[in-house]
């Protein structure tokens, strides 16, 4: 009987001394969120108009190279406006891009028709970021005119790569 009642105790005790632990783990300070600052970073880079994939995707590339340098010069910029030092890359993610060209002619638009390359997309800090869609064509219906004028294939003068890319620093 004894031993049941130092039992009892001794389990009483060790079920106060948890309840007091966990009121003190829970009363503890919340630790803070680090300080951080989120860019988009964007570039535009000359492409072929008929670029095979590993063209595209180099030139892809190097665009996302120049959209990580303007993400960090947006985030330096920022940061020396509110008196704060720009930290480590906490994230980064890749936005995709588009590829656009413009006519020799004045029509003022070409279609590119090289291959595409991996534009991707994520889901960046509750934005989701995603290759632009391909411009709409209108078919125009046929003229019942006698005549039938000869349609001239627009020639590219150039054609550009957007890439963006969304990055976040920590900040202090």
């Amino acid at each position: 009987m004894r031993s049941t009642a130092v039992a009892i105790t001794t389990l009483l005790a060790g079920f106060l001394l948890a309840n007091m632990l966990g009121v003190a783990v829970a009363e503890a300070p919340a630790p803070t969120a680090p300080r951080t600052i989120s860019v988009e970073g964007v570039a535009s880079v000359p492409i072929g108009q008929a670029d095979n994939a590993a063209s595209a995707t180099a030139v892809y590339r190097q665009g996302m190279a120049g959209a990580v340098a303007d993400g960090q010069s947006k985030a330096e910029f920022l940061v020396g406006k509110v008196s704060a030092t720009l930290g480590a890359v906490q994230s980064l993610g890749e936005g995709g891009g588009e590829i656009s060209c413009t006519a020799s002619e004045a029509s003022g638009y070409a279609e590119y028709e090289g291959e595409q390359p991996d534009f991707g997309s994520v889901s960046q800090g509750g934005v989701t970021y995603a290759a632009a869609p391909k411009a709409a064509h209108v078919v125009k219906p046929k003229s019942k005119a006698k005549t039938h004028p000869v349609a001239k294939k627009a020639t590219a003068g150039s054609c550009t790569l957007t890439a963006r890319v969304a990055v976040v620093y920590a900040i202090s």
